[in-house]
């Protein structure tokens, strides 16, 4: 009797004891690191690698309209190994990739469309091989993508006379170009397929896509709460200031941005500013962001000037991104190599502070 009065007793104390709460759904959700923290932790990548690869390089102009077949981009290497350790040799931080041009060519394994790199003659995952190269080199990975892009017009191409990959073939945006659910299905899978990206580069030549800037900013935190998101011009949003073509300075200065001025002047949400250009410098025919004619393989911006710009991306605190294009076997061109391996002699020789 004694021994079940104490059974029972003990039943109803477990009755009666507080079921433990079921975690909250968001309970794993990553917590953002402070704004001002990240944004010290992207500005002191300092220096970077932008890599132009794509349909232009194989085209001979800067931007390639009227292309429907992958077998396009005919690559016959892809070294992203040898971009990485050229880029550590030099002092970078980072590299910036192009994943998509507004040709809507990918350079990812996306399911989002047949036209992409694994459908190539190449038949790789340029992005996820990147991403090894970048672990295996110690360097962070930024990507560039173009908001809207040319597969997405719905009506006949307008008569205009210009022949398709002409310089000018392009050179306007087609309101319905704007595909705002295919937008958001290839950045989701930017996001969360190849591990931390450290900022988008957006360009808006060729409009949004039909996602604002401010909601497309929000898309991308959404699966990286502390990737930095910045737009060359249109409406400003997200934290870092695009100086397409510009230079070092401080964040507002107009003077800085080429094609971002009132934007700089006037959004206070920018916390770090980026600036890149091409290393090849002006010349007649080809295109300048990608490789494209091997008549100017020996042209080349000197390392000193490469060099003046790191010492002023380092005294204003920015990121400096200085644009390169692989070859047709997917290589960094022996000039580009030799000049950025020299930009890395001067680096380690110096200390900021220094004249």
């Amino acid at each position: 009797m004694i021994r079940a009065t104490v059974f029972q007793f003990c039943v109803a104390l477990l009755a009666m004891a507080p079921v433990a709460a079921a975690p909250l759904a968001d309970a794993a959700a990553p917590v953002p690191k402070d704004s001002a923290i990240r944004a010290r932790e992207i500005s002191e990548m300092r220096f970077g690698m932008f890599i132009c690869w794509s349909l232009s390089t194989f085209s001979g102009y800067e931007w390639t309209r009227g292309v429907s077949d992958p077998a396009f981009f005919r690559a016959t290497g892809c070294d992203t190994d040898g971009w990485c350790q050229v880029a550590k040799d030099a002092g970078m931080g980072y590299i910036l990739f192009l994943a998509k041009h507004h040709d809507g060519f990918c350079l990812w394994d996306t399911k989002t469309t047949e036209f992409n790199v694994t459908n190539s003659p190449l038949g790789i995952d340029v992005l996820a091989q990147l991403r090894k190269s970048c672990d295996k080199y110690g360097l962070k990975l930024a990507l560039y993508f173009s908001e809207g892009d040319w597969t997405w017009i719905k009506e006949p191409v307008p008569q205009d006379g210009l022949v398709p990959g002409s310089p000018n073939w392009g050179n306007r945006v087609w309101a319905s170009s704007n595909n705002p659910e295919l937008k958001k299905a290839q950045l989701e899978e930017l996001c969360t397929k190849y591990g931390p990206i450290e900022f988008f580069w957006m360009d808006h030549a060729q409009g949004e896509g039909g996602l604002s800037h401010p909601e497309t900013a929000a898309w991308v935190n959404k699966f990286q709460t502390d990737c930095f998101v910045g737009f060359n011009h249109g409406e400003p949003a997200g934290r870092l200031a695009i100086r397409e073509v510009g230079g070092p300075g401080p964040i507002g200065d107009a003077n800085a941005s080429r094609f971002n001025k009132k934007a700089e002047a006037e959004y206070k949400g920018y916390l770090v500013a980026e600036f890149t250009y091409p290393i090849l410098p002006e010349h007649e025919g080809g295109a300048q962001w990608f490789y494209s004619l091997p008549k100017h393989d020996n042209l080349c911006l000197p390392a000193q000037k490469i060099f003046d710009d790191y010492q002023g991306a380092v005294k204003f605190a920015n990121i400096f991104s200085i644009d390169v294009g692989p070859n047709y076997e997917g290589k960094l061109r022996d000039i580009d190599a030799k000049t950025l391996r020299e930009v890395g002699a001067l680096i380690r020789g110096w200390k900021p502070g220094q004249n």
